[in-house]
């Protein structure tokens, strides 16, 4: 077998491929071989079918696997001698081989561009310093203790209020015959959550325990029921008890109750350092994100379309799983498929650039994933998502995506590996501060 490498465009190649006559007979007589060893017919012994004959009744699927067994020996072969890193599909243009004729075929695929590296080594990164303040420890500690609270019936003859539970039956009526699926007893909610419709909870705030009261009240236009959907129906609701939250004391029955903690200044302190770790990674991640901007913004390169074509197609398949959560289809946003990857296509180039530019600077400096980390990696997702790890894995590999783990999880590598070189400069937190703070308590 022969080759040579022709240059379509810096990001892709094509191979040309001559094989000769007597290698296409080595790999023909070796598929028949295979199948003789199997193959029963009238009139023979298992595996003493004369080759001639077994080459003739089966000859479409001889030539087929033999001319796939070929093609994918060259290319292992050629990828491994030419020491080249396909980041598309390999596309083959091939026929099928032939008995006395020499097989000529080709195959192209797209490859990393080349191109010089900045300086990324002692680079100056900015990064936001972590600090909590006591007010952020107490707002979680009183969401503890408004998760911890009793709900005490209030022994007074008033209308409920926001923040107060209530206990209620209540049943919807159109034309006087009652609406099915839109009826309750003794159902308790809490008043001004916004869980309820405005004009059911007014309609709540008007009744006195034991009282019961009606009104027309619009429902909404995504009501399950099409036909009642935006129509007024009369709500009628009986109020039997209003309750209002006790909140425990601030004391080490509190921090026991809350995860086991020996003291209340033990809870504090466990809080502090959970605010301390999610935004030491958040600020981190933003000061990571940008250095990598400034880095890759010093080269120009071509970017490989296919590499491109897979950040966009995997923001449509994840804007259309949150669509279907909501029980709608892409087809509601109005617009084309062909609109929205024109819409995700910058974020998606940048997405390609960034990590193109970190795939560099791991073969610079020798960065590599183990197949242990790969399966490290594997066995974290799995367990978040509560899947086996075993049969992730074998989604990851049966759909090619063991490659692309990889080459996400050497980038993130190389993105360590220029912080970790840097020089980290702390300042003092942003004004947007409060969005990390809001992260970080959940």
């Amino acid at each position: 077998m022969e080759y040579t490498v022709e240059d379509i465009s810096p990001v892709k190649k094509k191979i040309n491929i001559q094989v000769p006559t007597e290698e296409v007979h080595a790999a023909l007589s070796a598929a028949t071989a295979m199948y003789s060893r199997d193959v029963e017919l009238k009139g023979f012994r298992k595996g003493k079918v004369p080759a001639s004959v077994v080459e003739g009744r089966f000859k479409k699927q001889i030539y087929n696997e033999a001319t796939t067994d070929l093609i994918n020996v060259h290319i292992n072969q050629i990828m491994s001698e030419m020491k080249f890193n396909p980041l598309s599909r390999i596309d083959v243009d091939a026929g099928l081989l032939e008995r006395e004729k020499d097989f000529n075929y080709s195959v192209s695929f797209e490859v990393a561009p080349e191109f010089e590296l900045p300086p990324y080594k002692g680079i100056t990164i900015e990064e936001e310093e972590v600090l909590v303040n006591a007010e952020e420890v107490d707002q979680v500690i009183n969401r503890i203790r408004n998760n911890m609270a009793e709900l005490v019936v209030i022994d007074e003859e008033r209308p409920p209020r926001d923040n107060e539970a209530v206990v209620i039956d209540f049943e919807a009526f159109d034309n006087g015959k009652p609406i099915e699926g839109v009826k309750a007893d003794n159902f308790q909610m809490t008043l001004g959550e916004g869980g309820a419709l405005p004009e059911f909870e007014e309609l709540i705030k008007e009744l006195k325990p034991g009282e019961t009261g009606s009104r027309e009240i619009p429902l909404p236009d995504d009501f399950l029921n099409e036909e009642l959907a935006g129509r007024p129906v009369l709500m009628q609701v009986t109020l039997h008890s209003i309750k209002e939250k006790k909140l425990p004391d601030v004391d080490d029955e509190l921090a026991q109750k809350a995860g086991g903690f020996d003291s209340v200044e033990k809870l504090r302190e466990v809080i502090e350092q959970s605010y301390k770790s999610t935004r030491k990674e958040l600020h981190k991640s933003s000061a990571q994100k940008k250095a990598l901007d400034e880095l890759k913004a010093r080269v120009e390169f071509e970017l490989p379309e296919s590499l491109v074509q897979g950040r966009i197609q995997q923001k449509i398949s994840d804007l259309q799983s949150q669509m279907e959560k909501k029980g709608k289809s892409l087809d509601s946003l109005g617009k084309s498929r062909e609109e929205l990857e024109e819409q995700f296509r910058p974020e998606a180039e940048d997405m390609a650039k960034s990590q193109l530019f970190l795939l560099a600077v791991a073969r610079a400096e020798g960065l590599d994933v183990s197949e242990d980390e790969m399966d490290a990696y594997i066995q974290k997702q799995a367990q978040s998502g509560g899947q086996d790890p075993a049969q992730l894995k074998k989604f990851y590999q049966d759909n090619n995506l063991m490659f692309a783990l990889k080459d996400s999880l050497l980038a993130d590598k190389a993105m360590d590996f220029i912080y970790e070189n840097a020089q980290v400069n702390l300042i003092p937190p942003q004004e947007s501060e409060e969005g990390g703070q809001e992260t970080a308590s959940k």
